[in-house]
């Protein structure tokens, strides 16, 4: 084992695409480190996806998606594997008990939502219908729409579908899903992001409009103005441990 590290760079990394066999729309690209063991890479990706250490089986594919090997050695550092960058990292879970079974994890149309009727909404004291209804009758020329259906579209001329950025506040990283007028928002052109990590509000469905797809709070719908585009690579938040 030591002389397979003694090999390898010290600085040498890799960037993998990530897919995983019962996440259908689980897709990352993460930077890793040749020096890591299977073991090591395991772990990274348990914090990613759920599925655990146990029960992870990964399979690497080349840019032609044929199949390279099975990492089955934990033991090896991934550099023994020859990736490149570009290669798909593929996960199986060998658990039929996992959390990521059954595809739940992705399918929020199962989840119980709160509902309350319109009458009922009505009753309410302190509901902001009525406070808007109140304010309206007080200043009718307050309410009305000084947005533009052309609000900030020159800000998207540089953002395009599968541009790598980074949006403002929080220096949050992702992907540019989408690029448009949002017509359940407010009037102007919008940005869809799809987050890195779990930091974001839904997963792509906005007030009952489907704009893309991402997995569940990995989504958000930003105005261009706080999306930037360019050289943005997802952060490793494990990179200070790595060798």
């Amino acid at each position: 084992m030591s002389n397979l590290l003694q090999q390898l760079p010290t600085d040498d990394s890799v960037v993998l695409r990530v897919t995983h066999c019962n996440l259908k729309t689980f897709s990352a690209d993460v930077r890793f480190s040749l020096q890591l063991s299977v073991e090591s890479v395991k772990e990274k990706l348990w914090k990613k996806c759920g599925t655990s250490v146990d029960s992870m089986q990964l399979e690497l594919y080349d840019d032609a998606n044929s199949k390279v090997s099975d990492l089955s050695d934990d033991v090896r550092p991934l550099g023994f594997y020859s990736p490149l960058d570009g290669y798909r990292l593929h996960i199986i879970d060998l658990d039929p008990s996992s959390v990521t079974s059954g595809g739940w994890l992705e399918d929020t149309s199962t989840v119980e939502k709160y509902t309350i009727s319109d009458d009922a909404y009505d009753k309410l004291d302190g509901t902001f219908r009525k406070f808007k209804a109140k304010m309206m009758s007080q200043n009718p020329s307050s309410f009305e729409s000084k947005i533009s259906d052309n609000y900030m579209e020159d800000l998207c001329s540089n953002i395009k579908v599968g541009d790598r950025c980074e949006v403002e506040p929080g220096a949050k990283r992702g992907v540019v899903k989408f690029v448009g007028r949002a017509e359940s928002l407010a009037p102007g052109f919008w940005v869809g992001v799809q987050y890195d990590e779990p930091l974001g509000k839904h997963d792509g469905m906005v007030k009952r409009t489907r704009y893309f797809e991402c997995p569940p709070l990995h989504g958000a719908m930003l105005r261009p103005d706080k999306v930037k585009v360019g050289d943005y690579p997802e952060r490793d938040i494990f990179e200070e441990d790595e060798i």
